[in-house]
């Protein structure tokens, strides 16, 4: 609190962006979704540069040990680790390079997490994976300039998320150990669930965050956004075996 008894006020004169002045609220958004385009672009690239390198079937045979049995639920409590690192550094307030690192730490980890969902869409058909993602941008933005737009506050979607967050790895959890597929309706339900992360994290955008911390914004969304591309991908997926 500073000596006007303002309490956003930070010893760096940073505001959350809601009652920030609106050029620093503008310029804050705008580098927030910059970064956010850029951590698009960077996990396109590298996932290309992956597939080029070594190639759909490649991929599928190293990581055929890992989606076996518990090695995948393994793998997936390893990205939340990562993930969790992540954006603790993001969050950084004093290191601009730790909050860069962070952001590139998430991005990698994506990549990675996504290669053999990938690998497999690719093999199946080639175009799945690009019109999951026209389907994700699409959405992505309907969701955001509804935000925008309207204003409305969806903050108060965080701890109905959070249950459900922990309800949706309990399923996935049980369908490891009792060996039952997972199926379209689960995939849908969790579009749902990303689309309400999107809501949430766009309001987030400026109530939660300072003027300063764009990317840690941008880590989030790019989370949600990630979350999505993941559930519309396996729903293609799902119709094209069909």
């Amino acid at each position: 609190m500073d000596n006007y008894g303002n309490p956003y006020a930070t010893s760096s004169d940073n505001y959350v962006a809601e009652v920030a002045e609106r050029s620093e609220r503008v310029a804050f958004i705008q580098r927030t979704y910059l970064h956010l385009g850029a951590a698009i672009i960077a996990l396109v690239i590298l996932e290309c540069m992956l597939f080029s390198m070594i190639g759909s079937d490649a991929i599928l045979q190293a990581l055929a040990p890992i989606l076996r049995g518990w090695g995948w639920l393994v793998f997936l409590g390893g990205f939340m680790v990562v993930s969790t690192v992540a954006d603790y550094w993001a969050r950084n307030s004093t290191s601009k390079g730790m909050q860069y690192a962070g952001l590139s730490l998430y991005v990698v980890a994506e990549a990675v997490l996504l290669l053999p969902l990938l690998a497999f869409a690719n093999k199946m058909d080639g175009n799945i994976a690009i019109n999951a993602g026209i389907i994700t941008a699409i959405v992505f933005g309907g969701l955001t300039a509804m935000v925008f737009i309207t204003g409305t506050d969806f903050s108060g979607l965080g701890k109905f998320l959070w249950v459900g967050s922990l309800a949706a790895f309990a399923v996935i959890a049980a369908g490891f150990v009792m060996g039952f597929s997972l199926g379209i309706f689960f995939c849908g339900a969790m579009v749902l669930l990303a689309s309400g992360y999107i809501l949430y994290q766009t309001s987030g955008v400026m109530r939660h965050y300072q003027t300063d911390q764009h990317v840690a914004a941008s880590l989030a969304l790019f989370a949600s956004v990630a979350l999505l591309f993941w559930y519309v991908l396996r729903i293609l997926i799902a119709l094209q075996n069909d």
